[in-house]
């Protein structure tokens, strides 16, 4: 992964690590490689939805082209959502898309706080 991918991810894992959202314990992210190409993810269901008290599974996988394309992030847990395939798994948002997608964004901060709602 080119050193720019690299830094920019590290960044953003450790700006996620930080946040209010992962010391309330609503989400978790945590290496799957030492590379930073495969990050695995959890939320917690948001109050006052059908997914509250649910703990939801995310495989997210970093491109060599990072930060200039998305992540691609997926569903391992099952879970019914319009915005999800019910067969993949996969996010179905524009935000997750090349041609929506800006590298001035912070996409991995952005993944959690899409899917948390």
């Amino acid at each position: 992964m080119a050193n720019i991918a690299v830094q920019r991810i590290k960044r953003e894992f450790k700006e996620v690590l930080k946040s209010e959202e992962t010391s309330k314990n609503q989400i978790k992210v945590e290496l799957v490689d030492e590379n930073f190409t495969e990050l695995k993810g959890e939320i917690a269901g948001p109050p006052d939805t059908p997914y509250e008290g649910g703990r939801y599974q995310l495989e997210i996988k970093i491109p060599e082209t990072y930060p200039f394309n998305p992540p691609k992030v997926r569903f391992i847990t099952k879970i019914w959502h319009p915005n999800i395939s019910s067969v993949t798994g996969a996010i179905c948002l524009d935000i997750l898309k090349d041609q929506h997608f800006s590298s001035t964004m912070h996409p991995l901060r952005s993944v959690f706080e899409v899917v948390d709602g």
